[in-house]
């Protein structure tokens, strides 16, 4: 795959605003989104310009970041809302985003600036995906073909550490090795614990490369006039700490760009982030509480080694995000335009509820017991809620299907150890992250038969894409138990709640029960891996009885639809779950159930897409993308139409519209109704993951790394005839395949300028040619 400026290939939108937007104007455009405390957002509503409001933390509580670029002597705001007197705004004239970047282009008097926000998604690297940081960077060229002096500054603000603005941080500022980083914290941290969503601990970073550069801490009206008058910071250190709300302490960096004319300048590289050690407080055996690492201290001694590696990183960076966001482009546009929009506004929220971690032993960092954690986001403060992971699983599935073991592992090694009571599978690793705490009391929110079913799906679904048995293998009996529950409850659900338990318990749920026979034919398909062929034929016969069965019960008295309970017949909803019957390749319930949904769905759109059934008006986001993907083979047609549905809520510009990305939403007027930033819109790739399963079509498995591993040889029947040569520069992602001196290679992952059987391990030797 040759590489290609994402941004100047989708075609522009028109906002609702004075600029345009590429490909649309999402609810709330990601600005830094790495993890569930470095999750920064610019609230857009009906159109709001990148200096027109304080940029705000997921929850909508305003995080200090500001931004003045000074062309000839004269000051313009870029970024939030700051108040320094001599100033005036820039004027916005372009907005963009890809999976991993947003982008705008303002006018500052005679130059026009570009700054991005480049969130790194990075599936197949464990150092590289934990690490808490993002980047802002700041370009410039003159717009009436003169040179002109510029000079850009921004600010973090003490918000970045606390909840509570009452509560006192201090603040330090390094300047060793050609850096300058800011570092802020609560002067009273308490470990493992949250006030309105966030962490109570940690510390919070701006840094940037010394070179160029001045630096300021202090009082947010003096250290930002500062700028103003100068075009300079004093590169003097405030020692008054205070509490956050007590003249506002900011910590700035100033780049001189110097002369700037018609060719962009280089950028001033800003980091942003927000780290803290340990992350994760988890249950192991016998109750033993364990504090896990983010994984990237396993690779950098301090904070500070790990934010130099990161700014050296940058170009690299920015090469491997564009050849990201450019595979996701071409593989997603091959559905539509809009669902390309979708998945590319879907990926960073998805991404930014996880952190991948490492435990620590006495002999340092155990980096062969990868644990990934997730926070369930606005809905419940969860941790690895089951529910909310099965509808996120697409994003980790198509991205690298490793990730989704990670997700599964902690629920499946506390389970193991005997410690949860009940028979059916846990709702959650605990009640209130980060605190993995399991539920030794059996008193997780109920939902037996929607997570059993999910995890023995979740399970296959991981071992399908990769062809790796551990999990099955160790997890057997788990799995065992959990698939005798589903065949004793899963025909004839009881009264509970399904994963929309907002939409309240119901007995008889047609897609709950849908969802628990999967389980039973997955569970029959792990059997025959692990070669109990007799166990395996046993379950498969069972999920095909209650299949036979469940259709006398579900479908309505005149045979035009799937009912939401059995026996109702003017109800219906979406039945998400067929979605798992083609992910795993099963094709267990007929055809015909496919065409009558297809049909029904095709009569029952609202202006703003399908709701979620016949209790409310209101719908989901991710499950109404399910079903698009369940019907890809039966309706095109239908398929497209639940995803315009989706797209026209997400670029529906109005005011009350300033959340990331709300998955539950209204169909009337296409407003959010509840949930924001949550990672289950990792859902919207369901299409895209269809083929990352062997039983949905198969695909190249990922490999993942910490480091540049050395190349294998694996067996192939592949020729070397119609395959083209390597070439330096290009972009390549997983199973391309090139000759190079005479050998067939395939990507493991995406790579660029790595030579075929090089030491940085990106290719596999196929054959000689």
């Amino acid at each position: 795959m040759k590489f290609f400026s994402l941004l100047a290939a989708i075609v522009p939108a028109v906002s609702a605003a004075s600029w345009t937007s590429t490909p649309f104007t999402p609810h709330a455009i990601p600005l830094a989104v790495r993890s569930p405390y470095l999750s920064t957002w610019l609230p857009q509503g009906a159109g709001t310009a990148l200096n027109a409001a304080w940029p705000t933390f997921w929850t909508g509580s305003i995080l200090g970041w500001a931004g003045y670029v000074k062309v000839d002597g004269t000051t313009y705001t870029y970024l939030g809302l700051p108040t320094a007197t001599g100033t005036t705004n820039a004027v916005q004239k372009s907005f963009s985003f890809t999976s991993t970047q947003s982008q705008f282009v303002l006018t500052a008097g005679s130059v026009d600036i570009t700054v991005t926000f480049l969130s790194p998604i990075e599936p197949t690297d464990l150092v590289k995906q934990s690490l808490p940081f993002s980047y802002m960077s700041v370009s410039a060229k003159s717009n009436d073909g003169s040179s002109h002096s510029v000079q850009v500054y921004t600010d973090i603000s003490a918000e970045w550490v606390t909840g509570d603005n009452s509560l006192t941080a201090n603040w330090a500022t390094s300047t060793d090795n050609n850096l300058i980083i800011h570092q802020a914290q609560l002067a009273s941290p308490s470990q493992f614990s949250e006030v309105n969503d966030h962490t109570q601990y940690g510390s919070a970073y701006l840094a940037s490369s010394s070179t160029g550069a001045t630096y300021q801490t202090g009082q947010d009206t003096v250290v930002r006039q500062q700028f103003v008058n100068n075009g300079k910071l004093a590169n003097t250190k405030d020692t008054n700490f205070r509490a956050v709300s007590n003249n506002w302490p900011v910590f700035g960096i100033a780049h001189d760009l110097g002369s700037v004319g018609s060719t962009a300048s280089a950028p001033a590289v800003f980091v942003v982030g927000h780290a803290r050690d340990p992350a994760i407080q988890y249950i192991t055996a016998g109750g033993v509480l364990q504090s896990r690492s983010s994984y990237f201290w396993s690779a950098y001694s301090s904070a500070a080694a790990a934010i130099s590696a990161f700014i050296s990183d940058y170009s690299a960076a920015v090469t491997r995000a564009a050849a990201f966001d450019s595979k996701i482009q071409t593989d997603a546009s091959k559905i539509s335009t809009q669902y390309a929009g979708i998945v590319a506004a879907s990926l960073r929220q998805a991404f930014g509820a996880t952190e991948i971690t490492v435990a620590k032993t006495s002999s340092g960092y155990d980096t062969s017991d990868v644990l990934m954690f997730m926070k369930e986001i606005s809905s419940d403060g969860n941790v690895n809620t089951v529910d909310v992971i099965f509808p996120a699983y697409p994003a980790f599935l198509y991205t690298n299907p490793e990730l989704a073991k990670y997700l599964l592992l902690p629920l499946f090694e506390y389970q193991a150890t005997g410690q949860y009571p009940n028979k059916w599978s846990v709702h959650d690793m605990g009640a209130s992250y980060p605190k993995a705490l399991g539920h030794n009391d059996g008193k997780d929110e109920p939902m037996p038969l929607e997570e059993s079913g999910n995890m023995l799906i979740m399970t296959l679904a991981y071992t399908q894409a990769t062809g790796n048995k551990d999990l099955i293998t160790k997890y057997s009996a788990l799995l065992d138990q959990w698939t005798q529950f589903l065949i004793a409850e899963a025909l004839i659900p009881a009264n509970q709640i399904s994963t929309d338990d907002f939409a309240g318990s119901l007995a008889n749920q047609t897609n709950l029960a849908i969802k628990g026979i999967i389980g039973i034919r997955a569970q029959a398909e792990i059997e025959s891996l692990l070669g109990n062929s007799a166990t395996s034929s046993n379950y498969s016969s069972i999920a095909s009885s209650y299949v036979s069965q469940w259709q006398n019960l579900a479908l309505s008295s005149d045979k035009t639809h799937l009912t939401l309970s059995y026996g109702d017949s003017n109800s219906w909803g979406i039945a998400y779950n067929l979605y798992a019957d083609k992910l795993l390749g099963f094709n267990l319930f007929p055809q015909s159930i496919y065409n009558l949904q297809a049909n029904w769905y095709s009569q029952k759109e609202g202006a703003f897409g399908i709701p979620l059934d016949t209790r409310h008006t209101y719908t989901k986001s991710d499950w109404q993308i399910y079903a698009a993907a369940m019907l890809q083979s039966t309706s095109t047609s239908v398929r497209d139409q639940l995803v315009s549905g989706v797209y026209k809520y997400a670029s529906n510009s109005v005011a009350g519209n300033t959340e990331p990305f709300g998955d539950w939403y209204e169909t009337t007027n296409g407003v959010y109704t509840n949930f924001r930033s949550r990672p289950v819109v990792g859902g919207h790739l369901a299409l895209l993951a269809l083929g990352s399963s062997s039983g949905g079509g198969g695909s190249t498995p990922t490999t993942t790394t910490t480091s540049a591993p050395s190349a294998t040889t694996t067996a192939a029947s592949s020729t070397c005839s119609g395959v083209a040569a390597w070439v330096n520069n290009v972009a390549y992602v997983a199973g391309d395949q090139v000759t190079y001196n005479g050998v067939l290679w395939v990507a493991k992952w995406w790579t660029y300028a790595d030579v075929p059987g090089g030491q940085a391990g990106s290719w596999d030797q196929v054959k000689t040619c």
